[in-house]
């Protein structure tokens, strides 16, 4: 929750501590907070226990950290043991150090191209009478 609070912020927030509540006040206080923080876990405990009973048997291994979208995207990509869309291998398939490393040293990416299949440039088209239309390509729309 606070990974990125640093030494100083910390020592700062102390200091600042002391300074408003005091010497004498300040282990009651940091009591009640902590106090405080154990009734709100246990409220929340206690709360997902009551929705993992009310779902019944079928959720008993319901976990809500996957309800965060970044988990859920996470185990839906990569999976647990099962690839149903095939990701594993498309990443296996993707291994770039490998094509860079059987690459020749002083080859250019420039030759990687021009090694590949040309494609023939479009023909000229004629020009159109008048009033004729031109024609109507479907799978260019």
């Amino acid at each position: 929750m606070f990974t990125d609070v640093g030494p100083l912020e910390v020592v700062t927030l102390v200091i600042l501590a002391i300074v408003i509540f005091g010497p004498d006040k300040l282990p009651k206080l940091i009591q009640d907070v902590m106090g405080f923080v154990r009734k709100v876990r246990s409220f929340a405990d206690s709360a997902k226990e009551d929705i993992r009973s009310e779902l019944g048997p079928d959720f008993k291994d319901f976990d809500f950290e996957d309800l965060n979208p970044k988990t859920f995207v996470r185990k839906q990509l990569l999976g647990n043991n099962e690839d149903p869309l095939g990701f594993k291998e498309i990443r296996d398939g993707l291994d770039i150090k490998s094509v860079l490393n059987d690459a020749a040293p002083g080859r250019a990416v420039t030759d990687l191209t021009k090694s590949a299949s040309p494609v023939a440039p479009p023909a000229a088209a004629e020009p159109l009478a008048k009033d004729e239309r031109p024609p109507f390509d479907p799978d260019a729309t």
